[in-house]
């Protein structure tokens, strides 16, 4: 059993706590290990996937992202995973407040919290010009959540477009803040006069 595998151990023993202080522990590098985390939020583990919950919320506590890379880190270990997409699926969102006074609240699924704004953005991402843009929102410490479909579904419901810098800009407001989707001529295609 790895070190990484004892301190599971020892953390799912210990009941729900605070996020630990990832982002201070420098364990030298140990190798990678065959860990996927799918594009649907489903973590796998040499080819199967992990089915307790509450293990999977575990390993996402430990999780640290550095550059593309991504690390399940132990004050002792760091061990490289895959990650197919983003690391966490944003699968529920709620609303506080309407229009530019609204806050947008997701949950992951893993059980995170957390509310759309400056240090949670959401960005939409093109890839090309012939793939679908996707949502992803700031979760911690760089590593991000991908909004599910049928909650982007929601989010959408609750854009509107605003003129940012001269330009009819289609996005939502959440925390004061104004997340663009993308020019609304481009998304709407251009109104002819």
């Amino acid at each position: 059993m790895t070190d990484l595998m004892r301190y599971a151990a020892k953390l799912e023993n210990a009941g729900e706590k605070s996020l630990p202080p990832v982002e201070k522990w420098n364990p030298e590098f140990c190798g990678d290990i065959d860990m996927v985390i799918k594009r649907d939020g489903t973590w796998f583990y040499e080819g199967s996937p992990i089915g307790r919950a509450r293990l999977v919320r575990l390993f996402s506590t430990v999780l640290r992202r550095e550059g593309d890379r991504h690390f399940l880190v132990t004050p002792v270990e760091k061990l490289g995973i895959q990650v197919e997409d983003a690391p966490f699926l944003a699968v529920l969102m709620t609303r506080e407040g309407t229009n530019k006074n609204q806050t947008l609240k997701f949950t992951t699924n893993v059980g995170d919290e957390i509310v759309a704004g400056s240090e949670h953005p959401i960005d939409f991402r093109k890839p090309s010009t012939n793939e679908a843009g996707k949502p992803y929102i700031g979760v911690r410490a760089g590593l991000e959540a991908l909004i599910a479909r049928s909650v982007f579904y929601d989010l959408v419901g609750l854009a509107e477009v605003e003129d940012i810098n001269g330009e009819p800009t289609f996005g939502v407001w959440s925390s004061g803040k104004f997340f663009a989707f993308g020019p609304a001529d481009e998304i709407f295609g251009k109104h002819s006069d």
